[in-house]
């Protein structure tokens, strides 16, 4: 088996692009977010999957829009006010449960990069 290269988000340019969508979250981090106060904070879509500690997920959009914690800046809202509250999906990405995630070939520019080029690093991007 090959050994697959980690993928290092500071090295990429855009480290924003990943959240131009939204991501999934379970119920309970979704509350502590909440707490934060953070204008336009809001989350859509709860579902219930029990794949997710509390039984149930949400969402930080609605359709493919960016995610409503996704600042001006192009930082994370949360993660400038409290990085252990910042949702462990987004934390985790591009990886999801130790794997590279399936829509990591759409939103990761690290991992598109890598596909086209054929290349094993992603200094570059």
């Amino acid at each position: 088996m090959k050994k697959e290269n980690k993928i290092n988000c500071d090295e990429c340019k855009k480290q924003h692009a990943c959240c131009l969508t939204g991501a999934w979250l379970d119920l309970e981090e979704a509350k502590k977010i909440l707490e934060l106060g953070i204008p336009k904070g809001d989350f859509f879509h709860l579902v219930k999957d029990d794949s997710y500690p509390s039984g149930y997920r949400t969402s930080t959009s609605v359709g493919n829009n960016p995610c409503v914690f996704l600042a001006r800046d192009g930082l994370c809202s949360v993660h400038k006010i409290n990085y252990g509250l910042k949702p462990v999906h987004c934390k985790e990405f591009p990886y999801e449960n130790g794997k590279l995630s399936p829509v990591a070939k759409y939103l990761c520019l690290a991992v598109k990069a890598k596909r086209k080029s054929g290349r094993r690093s992603i200094s570059s991007v």
